[in-house]
């Protein structure tokens, strides 16, 4: 495992998983853990980073956190609002 922790293509795939996940879960949890596996895998296509499979996986870490923040910071966050409805849309 610890190879395949240093291939591009184990990242973009890892990222499409997550992906497909956050569709079954809609939280965006893993949507942050997503972004961080296809920065991290481009990272590694490009050539701009060539780090351990440990080094990899600390880079994940840190780029999964960012990327949730800022899913969070530009969709906001769940308030818990209830909408109360005290009229029926029969009544006139």
């Amino acid at each position: 495992m610890g190879i395949l922790l240093s291939e591009w293509w184990f990242w973009i795939a890892a990222a499409v998983v997550l992906g497909i996940v956050e569709v079954l879960v809609p939280t965006f949890v893993f949507l942050g853990f997503s972004i961080g596996a296809v920065a991290v895998g481009l990272l590694l296509v490009t050539g701009l980073v060539t780090l351990s499979p440990a080094a990899n996986v600390a880079l994940f870490a840190v780029l999964s956190l960012a990327g949730y923040l800022l899913l969070r910071a530009f969709l906001g966050r769940s308030r818990g609002d209830v909408r109360m409805i005290d009229k029926d849309i029969n009544e006139n």
